[in-house]
């Protein structure tokens, strides 16, 4: 049942329109962008893991009641490479590749020396981020790829390290009201300490014509000294509240030295990720005017994360809600090895694999040196989470654990860096990776409510608020979900976001590939 992930995916590059079942809302107007990895093998050659896969995007219209889909593979200079090449040229994240044996020795000696400083692929297979009004691939390197949205068209790629001194950056950024885009990366090479980096990119970065990059107004914000030089956390989102940004510095780690000599030892680069289970995690509260960190030692148990939910401010506290693992074995579970297994052995396999659990901090802001030593600090009515002061002033943070079993969250965005009630996901249950349930989650009545179809498979459900909605969860979710029953077409699904009810499916005349993430376009008036 697993290989429906990792079959190779192909492109459908012009529209097709989708059979509609059901009522659209006549204000869904727009385009949902989604990135995922779509192709597992290049001629004889296969990929180790499935965040290695080729980035297929994939774009469904919703247009007067409508529904078209289309579908490309992204033209990166890693796909080029490798289709020209008719096998696999280029290191990924789980697999390593070394020159052609057939190329002479300078060019593999060249080849070498240059991966003693990882110069990465340019796969960007994991998110859709706008800058400006410029739309982009991301993964979690220095490379983006512009794409048109109407087209799927790769237009250019970007290298953030023309802008400004990064190495790695997030695939999920934030988004203020006035269309300003917020990011964090980190430095590891570059003039200077090594640093985690929080910048912004102004929402009128664009150029009328879309000739000159959005990242040429970047500005950075604040910079954050790794509490261990040659082991910075490994981090895959932030949090932002209306004035402050929240960074999880987790001992779920990059080994620098191990990555710097990784191609000379034979050794990928998922193998310089390490989780010490002995550490602890430290939580930054960063002014988003001054860029200032908030002095107090914030921390707490070792965790993983990667997807923050929301954060907000309540009474002088720092809310924030994350989904949180007890180690970093999910990234393990998704080698392609893994993956092919039938789902008897697939779960006997990975039946040590720990459940997301969607957990919220609380981080007291009015700390002074007179507070009372082992105390709780958190006043706040609705939660149970702790943030207790101790001796030397440091303030060790226990969560409030709202769910289990949930990943890809998502919200209203309008609620983003505010209080709110409701998120959304993907269920995960004991049998890893099955990701064939969305939930929603009420933070208030701590219950939940469910959609589920027998053999089919959601991806991340998106929230699309509709218009002068009044109620947080005024809205629809969007997903799309594949099948194990080749006699059911791929659909778009449309719910209505208060009950998780389905009010319409626009049933896709072609194959659809599993993704990750994406972004919903508005249509413009």
């Amino acid at each position: 049942m697993q290989s429906i992930f990792v079959r190779n995916g192909s492109e459908t590059p012009e529209p097709v329109k989708a059979q509609v079942t059901g009522s659209l809302p006549s204000w869904l107007q727009g385009t949902l962008l989604r990135n995922g990895p779509g192709l597992f093998s290049v001629g004889s050659s296969e990929f180790n893991h499935w965040f290695d896969g080729m980035s297929l995007i994939h774009s469904f219209t919703f247009s007067n009641g409508e529904v078209t889909y289309r579908s490309k593979f992204l033209k990166s200079n890693t796909y080029n490479r490798n289709t020209e090449g008719n096998r696999i040229v280029v290191s990924e994240f789980g697999t390593l590749i070394y020159p052609d044996p057939c190329e002479n020795i300078f060019s593999r000696a060249f080849t070498h020396l240059c991966n003693a400083i990882p110069d990465f692929t340019d796969n960007n297979l994991i998110n859709i981020i706008r800058y400006g009004r410029d739309y982009y691939a991301s993964s979690e390197i220095n490379y983006i790829n512009q794409i048109d949205p109407a087209t799927l068209e790769t237009v250019s790629r970007i290298n953030y390290r023309n802008y400004i001194t990064l190495d790695l950056a997030t695939s999920h950024p934030h988004y203020d009201d006035e269309g300003n885009t917020y990011n964090m990366g980190t430095t590891i090479m570059g003039l200077g300490r090594p640093k985690y980096v929080i910048f912004k990119v102004p929402a009128y970065a664009s150029d009328k014509e879309h000739k000159k990059p959005a990242l040429r107004k970047v500005q950075q914000i604040c910079s954050i000294p790794f509490r261990s030089t040659l082991f910075p956390s490994y981090f895959h989102s932030f949090g932002m509240t209306d004035n402050y940004f929240v960074f999880v510095e987790q001992p779920f780690k990059l080994d620098v030295v191990k990555l710097a000599t990784a191609y000379f030892r034979g050794v990928c680069w998922s193998k310089c990720l390490i989780f010490d289970k002995d550490d602890v995690t430290f939580f930054h509260i960063i002014n988003r005017k001054t860029g200032k960190a908030n002095s107090t030692r914030f921390y707490g148990d070792a965790l993983v994360v990667f997807h923050h939910i929301n954060a907000y401010e309540a009474n002088d506290h720092v809310v924030f809600d994350l989904i949180s693992y007890k180690d970093s074995s999910l990234y393990d579970m998704f080698y392609i090895h893994n993956l092919k297994q039938e789902t008897s052995s697939f779960i006997q396999s990975n039946r040590n694999f720990c459940l997301p659990v969607c957990q919220r901090f609380v981080l007291p802001l009015n700390i002074h040196k007179e507070s009372p030593r082992g105390t709780n600090l958190v006043t706040l009515m609705d939660t149970t989470a702790q943030a207790v002061i101790q001796e030397d002033g440091s303030v060790y943070c226990q969560p409030d654990t709202l769910f289990e079993g949930l990943e890809l969250p998502a919200i209203n965005y309008n609620f983003n860096s505010k209080k709110y009630r409701y998120f959304y996901g993907s269920r995960m249950e004991l049998s890893p990776l099955l990701l064939n349930k969305i939930a929603k989650f009420d933070i208030v009545t701590r219950k939940h409510i469910e959609w589920k179809e027998e053999n089919c498979y959601s991806s991340e459900p998106v929230f699309v608020a509709s218009p002068g909605g009044v109620e947080e969860d005024d809205g629809i979710i969007l997903s799309s979900v594949i099948s194990a029953d080749p006699n059911t077409s791929p659909f778009m699904l449309v719910l209505d976001a208060k009950t998780l009810e389905e009010i319409a499916r626009a049933s896709i005349p072609t194959s659809v590939h599993i993704d990750l993430h994406g972004l919903f376009i508005p249509a413009t008036v």
